[in-house]
């Protein structure tokens, strides 16, 4: 049976499509729509996990992630 893990995405438009990464493994993605940009990066997720070492995916994990807004004064 496949285990399932609650991964985050950071999905963010440039130029005339949109680019995803999850941080807790630092793969991305790309689509032309946000949906699929996120669809890109479940794959991609999905072929990385199923093909790297065990070993490697420790090594990327990142536990703690925090994604937040911030206010920053400039000009």
């Amino acid at each position: 049976m496949k285990q399932t893990h609650q991964l985050t995405a950071i999905i963010e438009q440039e130029g005339d499509g949109y680019f995803a990464l999850c941080p807790e493994l630092d793969v991305a993605s790309q689509g032309t729509s946000v949906e699929e940009a996120k669809a890109n990066l479940k794959e991609a997720l999905e072929l990385f996990l199923e093909a790297a070492d065990p070993s490697e995916i420790q090594g990327r994990l990142h536990q703690e992630v925090y994604v937040t807004h911030l206010e920053v004064a400039f000009g």
